[in-house]
């Protein structure tokens, strides 16, 4: 699947407070890929459950989404909703919409406070295929802008907006606890809340150069604990329709690192993913080390258009 959007370089337009977007049509065929303006980096990034990005590839998806999503309104907010009380529980009484009765999980990766705590996010967890830490630090802005606060920030302003379609929303964590979760703590949160569709928010932490987003797929994992069988499908699809409506809203180009133009990465060794049995996908936002996509990810304005995109994403999914 590849998508079509502006190169990198022009300031993006601020867009109207509220609008109606159109929705993109379905996947491109794979030549369309050479359309896509790649930027001047090679190499490749860490390679953590907690939002580094592996070197897999994907081949385009035969699938393509095809179902219109609502138009959500948004708002440029710079101050978005606070914390909730508690996690693991539903922020607010779901409202009438085309949502009603979804459960969807926002995974917020990281944590402020995992630094004060390396022990005990340095312990190793099974993650099915193998152990793994239980959770990182996360990376941050060359100005220290970190990726905690930046996913906290994101999940709060898609929060806004799924509950207003009428779906209930719930994190694994808001800030609310002194480190983690770990990552096989993160994935049973969403298995227990038998979620419609559970998101992990990350930002990367690549080398300069190496810009755009991805979505990272799960792969076919039936070892340990982890059996991803029956949500390989439906998280791929979740992950197109997110990728589509996040380069229609926010403008950002699909990673130009990781995906072969495609902003879709497969992977098999991250936990969260390996240990769902509901349909899960990671978002790379874009890459904190890169000043151009550190000027977006720290923005206000384009934030709010990425909890848009992917919550448009998210709708479109559940509403086909």
């Amino acid at each position: 699947m590849s998508y079509v959007g502006p190169d990198f370089d022009p300031p993006q337009p601020r867009r109207s407070r509220r609008r109606t977007l159109t929705v993109a049509v379905a996947a491109l065929v794979p030549g369309a890929l050479l359309g896509w303006v790649m930027y001047e980096a090679v190499g490749s990034p860490g390679n953590t459950d907690g939002g580094g990005s592996g070197n897999a590839a994907v081949r385009p998806s035969s699938t393509t989404p095809s179902d219109t999503a609502p138009t959500i309104s948004a708002t440029n907010d710079d101050k978005p909703p606070g914390p909730t009380p508690t996690a693991e529980s539903t922020t607010a009484p779901a409202a009438s919409g085309p949502l009603k009765g979804k459960v969807v999980v926002i995974d917020p990766g990281h944590n402020p406070n995992n630094f004060q705590h390396t022990t005990e996010i340095n312990r190793k967890v099974n993650i099915g295929t193998n152990w793994k830490e239980c959770d990182t630090t996360g990376t941050s802005t060359n100005d220290g802008y970190t990726e905690a606060k930046f996913t906290l920030d994101l999940a709060h302003r898609m929060r806004t907006l799924l509950e207003k379609q009428g779906a209930a929303v719930k994190f694994t964590q808001d800030g609310d606890r002194s480190w983690g979760p770990c990552v096989d703590e993160r994935a049973r949160i969403g298995n227990k809340a038998n979620a419609d569709a559970v998101v992990s928010l990350h930002a990367d932490g690549a080398a300069a150069g190496q810009r755009g987003f991805h979505v990272i797929l799960p792969g076919k994992v039936n070892e340990g604990a982890a059996n991803t069988g029956p949500i390989v499908t439906p998280s791929r699809d979740l992950g197109e329709r997110i990728a589509g409506s996040f380069v229609r809203v926010t403008g950002s180009a699909p990673s130009n690192y990781v995906g072969n133009g495609t902003g879709l990465v497969t992977r098999k060794d991250l936990g969260g993913l390996n240990l769902s049995t509901v349909p899960k996908v990671f978002i790379e936002c874009g890459n904190m080390r890169d000043s151009k996509d550190a000027a977006l990810l720290t923005s206000g304005a384009w934030r709010q258009k990425a909890a848009q995109g992917i919550s448009e994403g998210i709708v479109s999914f559940l509403k086909k």
